[in-house]
């Protein structure tokens, strides 16, 4: 069965069937990475393009490799060497590549929105990888799978997303994904991290780390995204990480398995003390590796669909 949309451009309002069905398919392509010979012909004749106008590299890394993987022509886009940079609109550009007849696009840009409006112009499927403070939902759907892989399941879990929800659209992404698939999902952090009234879209609010440690079985932590002034809603990195930082006496307080994610790149000290980041409740390097399966799983059933 096809995913609903020829498109991800976020996780609001995707089914959970379709949801499944990606985490499903990635376990097929997270054989295919454990392989000798990790490549497989799927898309062999698509051309995908990677069209960055923010800064990334988890992402365009595990985007890239993932189309090749499946076999895919790849072509990346940046703004440093585009005719943006020469006064050609974004639709003029982006109908300059649909001339050379490309099948997707992969794109992730600082405005929130853009995904969407690619829609609008270009016949090609359209995969978001992350938009202003809108939504990361790849992001989102490797958390799910990672979480899923070390726990069994994700219905009934209790997961707290902890730090930089304001900025963030990993968190968006998490929460919609996750109350899809029959999480309870709380957020913590600052007050002022918090965005007004995010109550209605079915979170509890926790401002106690301790508490929540202490109330949830899994922790996603956030970075802190200084080059968006998150830094500016509160007094010191210092501060924040007392306050906020998961670290080992706070884990070992509790004296429980809780399973810690983060989306990278770490600010070690901040969200995570070093101990905590390369230590035994945290499965980051492995969520990377499920980032490409994730990606060759939605490339996969986006290209192949009818």
């Amino acid at each position: 069965m096809p995913l609903s949309s020829p498109h991800l451009l976020g996780l609001q309002g995707v089914p959970a069937e379709d949801i499944k069905l990606i985490l499903d398919s990635a376990t097929t392509f997270r054989e295919v990475l454990e392989r000798p010979i990790k490549k497989v012909p799927t898309l062999q004749g698509k051309t995908i393009v990677n069209l960055f106008f923010e800064n990334s590299t988890r992402t365009r890394l595990s985007f890239e490799l993932a189309q090749k993987r499946l076999s895919a022509d790849t072509i990346n886009f940046t703004t440093a060497s585009s005719s943006t940079k020469k006064g050609e609109t974004f639709k003029d550009t982006v109908k300059n590549i649909e001339a050379m007849k490309i099948d997707m696009i992969v794109v992730r840009h600082e405005s929130a929105g853009v995904p969407h409006y690619l829609t609008k112009i270009t016949r090609a499927n359209i995969i978001n990888a992350g938009d202003g403070r809108h939504e990361h939902p790849t992001q989102a759907l490797l958390d799910m799978y990672s979480i899923k892989e070390k726990l069994g399941r994700i219905e009934g879990l209790k997961v707290c997303i902890v730090g930089d929800i304001a900025h963030s659209r990993v968190a968006l992404s998490n929460i919609h994904g996750l109350i899809t698939m029959g999480a309870e999902v709380s957020v913590c952090g600052p007050a002022t991290m918090i965005p007004v009234g995010i109550e209605s879209l079915g979170v509890k609010v926790y401002n106690n780390i301790n508490k929540a440690i202490e109330e949830h079985d899994v922790l996603n932590v956030l970075r802190i995204q200084l080059e968006r002034k998150a830094g500016t809603t509160f007094p010191t990195l210092r501060e924040y990480h007392n306050y906020y930082g998961i670290t080992a006496e706070r884990l070992n307080e509790y004296n429980k398995d809780i399973l810690i994610l983060h989306p990278g790149p770490i600010n070690r000290g901040v969200e995570l003390s070093s101990e905590v980041a390369d230590g035994p409740y945290q499965i980051i390097l492995n969520q990377v590796t499920n980032g490409v399966a994730i990606r060759m799983a939605v490339l996969y059933l986006l290209g192949t669909r009818p």
